[in-house]
């Protein structure tokens, strides 16, 4: 299924996930990325998300852009390849309110290619390390290009599942995670998993999309196709409760731009408490 790329099969994601669940869901996640990675590495510049399904848009019903690279400001962008900023498909900026320092780890959930890793990664400096989990080996191999094109060393890009991350528990500083969790067929896993390998202390601040309250299954199943195929959203109220259920203290979720007439895109934020060994 990673190798699939046909817009007639890569369109059928937009159907419910089947009786398998879970892995049906990652392989329709990693076929649609994966075909963005291939377009992107054939004509560097943006791959829109056309080649996957023809509904999706990286912009509103008025024209404006709402996912993608339009979303980086120049301060940010500059900080990057800018094949990896090109190539976003991301709904903000989480390095912009991360407020990273030098010598610090930090953690991308869903890195895609590369964009706020290569960011952070000047953001934390020669003494501190910027690392990028994701899924699908396409993409891996662009962000890796786009780390050696602009010459990031403390940069490392690894593969593996967000709801199962590849790191020691207490291993790092800042979690960021741009438009993915959406994605996860088990969000509460993964913030368990984001909460496990923060340092006490430890600081989560991601972009994501919040569902409005009252969403029915007609207004649902309109959003994944027109999102992404297979996007599903929490509510402000879901994902604050899965955030304090991972032990996840001092939430902040703020909306910064609509995306959909029934879902926006946010800025969540979190702390793991000091004295959390686990």
């Amino acid at each position: 299924m990673a190798g699939m790329s046909s817009e007639a099969d890569c369109c059928a994601a937009a159907e419910p996930p089947g009786p398998d669940g879970a892995a049906e869901l990652h392989e329709r996640v990693r076929a649609r990325y994966a075909a963005a990675a291939r377009a992107s590495a054939g004509r560097q510049g943006s791959p829109s998300p056309a080649p996957c399904c023809r509904d999706v848009s990286t912009s509103d019903g008025d024209g404006k852009q709402v996912f993608g690279s339009a979303l980086y400001p120049s301060e940010e962008a500059r900080h990057a390849h800018d094949g990896a900023v090109a190539a976003s498909l991301g709904c903000g900026v989480p390095t912009a309110v991360a407020d990273l320092r030098e010598g610090e780890t930090v953690l991308d959930l869903g890195s895609g290619a590369g964009a706020d890793v290569l960011i952070s990664a000047r953001r934390v400096g020669p003494g501190g390390r910027a690392i990028g989990i994701d899924m699908t080996d396409e993409m891996l191999a662009l962000a890796r290009a786009n780390a050696r094109e602009a010459g990031v060393e403390n940069a490392e890009f690894v593969r593996g599942e967000i709801e199962s991350l590849p790191l020691r528990d207490a291993s790092v500083d800042v979690v960021i995670s741009n438009c993915v969790i959406n994605l996860a067929a088990d969000k509460p896993q993964v913030l368990r998993e984001a909460a496990r390998v923060l340092k006490p202390g430890g600081r989560l601040a991601v972009s994501d999309v919040i569902a409005d309250p009252g969403m029915d299954e007609h207004a649902r199943s309109e959003m994944i196709a027109w999102t992404g195929c297979v996007a599903g959203a929490l509510t402000r109220v879901e994902f604050a409760e899965a955030l304090a259920s991972a032990g996840l203290v001092d939430v902040e979720i703020r909306e910064t731009h609509r995306v959909h007439e029934k879902a926006a895109a946010a800025v969540i934020k979190a702390r793991k408490p000091i004295g959390d060994a686990a």
